[in-house]
């Protein structure tokens, strides 16, 4: 791990003179001389070492009085690992932050769905990040309102507020403070950029479609290399729910339902990056939108220190090699998941499928899917708990386990969310009927986002320990993965690789 890495002068220092791009998300360079700041990985030639002092935020480097780098735009670059593979006050704040709680609901908000009281959290942020829950989601807003100004042809208001600022003025003042340009001088700044069309989209940026589609964005998501897309795009296909999710054209495609709207996003893997084609009915969920891909592909993860662990151990080592990269296919909406587990539950995966995509037609708000192809959205809890038992077409203990799943998510009782604690919320799994360590623990590998969170009594799993040597038995392996950890999600990713099974290969 690399917490508080901006501390460690010499390795951030020895970062940013090898222009080490793993450690872009890390850290932040500011430079004393110029007033800016810069990623590790700048393409510029390096500042002299008492000239850098080193920030672990963008935000903080912003209320220190830096501003952004207009050559590797540091604000675009992937977010830290930490706060996906932590579970503490601090990692979980920021996951909200990411997914735009401090715009809808305020500090007050955002320490509520905590547990915490605003002084506390503001206490955490700052002694961490350099920069309290305002400034942080500022410095969101900031990176959302360059994205739009640079690459879109919106009007400046509208950019004002799908970004998220409350006036226009603010808006301007922000983003001068933050660029030292206006939004004007940032838009006549990119170079050959079509009115019409949006030109090239540049890393970590999107671009509009053209005219007539003003909800649709083209996007580019950065990673941290290697990526493997095999597994995870290979899972999402082969898991999707028909009428909420399909593979098309190279592209994984699925309904989002966010705070303000409807939307549908297009994901194709690239090698450098994530092709990523948003439809949002309120450009106001672009933001979150961006921050629920993100996480659903899990780009902000860091392979490097993920694949060093898991090669340590000689019988995990030759499977590492042979695909690096590998990322735990994850969720936009933590309460389908955690549903669709428990329909998965003693099935086929083409069983599952089938159970969901009546469940969606039947039961799902509809959506307009100007490409076609998509329906529905998932049902809602509340639409699921509802439902008349009988009418459920599977085992009467599976009926009931799901049915009290749903009223427990649809009255509030239960929440999943990018703010639960992983162990607290396996416990109350746990004690729901008809929930065991497997459903509990998948919910909590790619729902949650535990990066630990392992599955010893899986088939696959047990199948691939015997085929290359290591215990089999749920007691004797969940001991030898002691020493995976905290990574064991990424290892049951490499132990079910060795199967033949669609979810490990990228769809033709």
């Amino acid at each position: 791990m690399r917490k508080g890495m901006h501390t460690h002068r010499e390795r951030c220092v020895r970062a940013v003179q090898s222009k080490d791009a793993r450690f872009d998300g890390w850290f932040f360079t500011a430079v004393l001389t110029t007033g800016i700041y810069c990623r590790p990985s700048c393409p510029v030639v390096p500042p002299k070492p008492e000239n850098m002092t080193f920030y672990p935020s963008a935000a903080a480097c912003q209320q220190a009085g830096f501003r952004a780098c207009k050559r590797c735009r540091p604000d675009t670059s992937p977010g830290s690992p930490e706060w996906n593979q932590r579970a503490d006050a601090v990692a979980r704040a920021m996951r909200l932050i990411a997914d735009g709680v401090v715009d809808r609901e305020g500090v007050p908000g955002l320490a509520a769905r905590l547990g915490y009281s605003t002084r506390q959290i503001e206490r955490q942020l700052r002694a961490e990040l350099g920069a309290g829950p305002l400034a942080l989601a500022r410095a969101q807003r900031a990176q959302t309102a360059r994205l739009l100004v640079e690459t879109t042809d919106l009007p400046m208001a509208e950019i004002a507020f799908a970004a998220g600022f409350s006036s226009i003025r603010t808006f301007n003042d922000t983003v001068r403070e933050v660029f030292a340009l206006s939004p004007s001088g940032l838009r006549t700044r990119v170079p050959g950029r079509a009115r019409t069309t949006g030109g090239g989209a540049l890393p970590g940026n999107a671009r509009s479609t053209g005219p007539g589609t003003p909800g649709a964005l083209s996007l580019r998501l950065p990673f941290r290399a290697p990526l493997n897309p095999d597994n995870l795009f290979g899972h999402l296909a082969a898991t999707a729910v028909p009428g909420v999710e399909e593979w098309r054209d190279g592209a994984y495609r699925r309904t989002l339902r966010l705070p303000y709207g409807h939307g549908i996003a297009a994901l194709t893997p690239k090698p450098d990056h994530i092709a990523c084609r948003l439809t949002l009915g309120d450009l106001r969920d672009l933001p979150v939108a961006i921050s629920r891909c993100r996480r659903m592909l899990d780009l902000d993860a860091d392979p490097v220190a993920i694949d060093d662990q898991l090669r340590t151990d000689p019988f995990l080592a030759p499977l590492v090699d042979k695909a690096p990269g590998r990322r735990v296919p994850r969720t936009v909406d933590e309460g389908e998941f955690a549903l669709r587990a428990v329909l998965g539950q003693q099935v086929s995966t083409a069983a599952a499928r089938t159970h969901a995509g009546r469940l969606a037609a039947a039961h799902g708000e509809p959506v307009d899917d100007p490409e076609g192809g998509l329906s529905h959205h998932f049902p809602a809890p509340e639409a699921l708990a509802a439902l008349d038992p009988e009418s459920l077409a599977m085992p009467r203990t599976r009926r009931t386990t799901l049915l009290t799943l749903a009223g427990q998510l649809g009255d509030g009782t239960l929440h999943l969310g990018v703010e639960s604690d992983w162990e607290e919320t396996r416990a109350r799994l746990l004690a729901l009927p008809g929930f065991g360590p497997w459903t509990a623990d998948v919910i909590a590998m790619r729902a949650l986002g535990d990066p630990d969170a392992f599955l010893p009594t899986d088939l696959g799993i047990r199948r691939a320990a015997q085929e290359l040597g290591l215990p089999s038995t749920p007691a004797a392996l969940t001991a030898r993965a002691a020493a995976w950890r905290p990574w064991r999600a990424y290892a049951v990713q490499y132990l079910w690789a060795t199967d033949s099974h669609p979810i490990n290969f990228l769809p033709v």
